[in-house]
């Protein structure tokens, strides 16, 4: 089996010594203000934490300051009065002890680079999105370390993810809602726990921080497979099907990058992918519904004002999966229709010709 981050956490549990038990965690900055950024941004201050939310793009961190809302990504959602906006990085990022990147993956290493420097050493460092880099395959937690290598911090930070069944919307409006925060010290998950734990948000944590990663990504691309499913019109025979192999294909690629295999029965796994795949607050849901339905990508895409990060992440796990050598049809399906303009229709029927076999020996790796 081949796990790409195995000497990512290595280095970790070499060179961090330092007991983060009852760590009060003084500052937090949120680096991206889209739907997501400002869901977690607003849950943090609501509890009267230090938070700064950062966004790349002045005019929308200047009207935001002004209304107190962020109308474009998260309309109705009003900004508590100690939630900070910030348009300079290094201002963002100075003295935080904890830095949660909530950046698209495809711009996700351009912000992280720049704001590596400003790093206080044993800043805690938590990926909340869902990808994978395309050209190099790196999970967002293999990407910060690499940038923290490059940049002469190696062995300065933690590295770790968020992930779970978490709509920003719902979370904004305080809907109870349960996630899994990953980090390879124990310690530092459960300090990040005590950050994000408020009355309607509830985080558990995990040292599983691969698994976490590849169920984020893969759920996405089994999302838009749902999408697809319900826009050709298919019931919830299929729907439910669908969702079950695509854990299948989840838990095969995880396996084989080193992850726990019970962590894609939990909130980061299962969770996640029955939200994702089912919900209609679901981008990646809604670009497969409208392919199913017979639209062009590319219409679909200039339509959306955010990023549907289950197209991107589709390129990125097919070449993963064919790297590592794991069998993934509905991905390449997937990948066929999203790049090489696969009729939905052939897809389902090349998936029904494949030959029969048992259930669990697909489990094998």
């Amino acid at each position: 089996m081949v796990n790409l981050n195995l000497e990512v956490e290595s280095r970790q549990r070499m060179n961090h010594n330092q007991d983060y038990k009852n760590k009060k965690i003084s500052k937090t900055a949120v680096i991206g203000a889209g739907s997501w950024g400002t869901a977690i941004a607003k849950l943090l201050a609501d509890k009267d934490e230090n938070i700064v939310l950062w966004g790349h793009r002045s005019e929308h961190i200047d009207k935001i300051e002004q209304t107190r809302e962020n109308s474009r990504y998260l309309p109705g959602c009003i900004f508590p009065r100690n939630l900070s906006l910030e348009k300079d990085l290094e201002k963002a990022v100075y003295d935080a002890d904890c830095v949660v990147m909530v950046v698209p993956s495809h711009g996700y290493r351009k912000v992280f680079s720049s704001l590596v420097p400003y790093l206080k050493d044993g800043a805690m460092l938590v990926s909340a999105v869902k990808g994978i880099e395309t050209d190099t395959l790196a999970t967002m937690t293999g990407l910060m370390e690499e940038e923290a290598r490059n940049k002469g911090k190696e062995g300065k930070f933690y590295f770790g993810v968020l992930s779970g069944p978490s709509f920003a919307r719902e979370v904004a409006d305080n809907q109870p809602t349960a996630v899994t925060i990953a980090f390879v010290d124990l310690e530092i998950a459960r300090a990040v726990q005590q950050l994000f734990a408020a009355k309607f948000f509830r985080g558990y944590t995990s040292t599983d921080v691969i698994g976490l990663e590849i169920s984020g990504a893969m759920k996405n691309v089994i999302a838009i497979a749902a999408g697809i499913c319900d826009g050709l019109g298919f019931g919830l025979n299929s729907r439910a099907a669908l969702i079950t192999r695509g854990l299948a294909e989840i838990t095969r690629i995880g396996v084989a990058m080193g992850a726990n295999p019970l962590t894609f029965s939990g909130l980061g796994g299962l969770g996640d992918l029955v939200l994702t795949c089912t919900g209609d607050l679901s981008r990646n849901r809604m670009v497969g519904l409208e392919l199913g339905k017979g639209r062009e990508l590319p219409v679909i895409l200039s339509e959306m004002t955010m990023v549907a990060e289950g197209v991107k992440t589709t390129e990125s796990c097919y070449k993963l999966a064919k790297k590592l050598g794991v069998e993934m049809p509905v991905l390449n399906q997937i990948y066929q229709i999203l790049y090489e303009k696969k009729s939905p229709h052939d897809a389902v029927r090349e998936l029904f010709k494949r030959d029969l076999r048992e259930e669990l020996d697909e489990h094998k790796i």
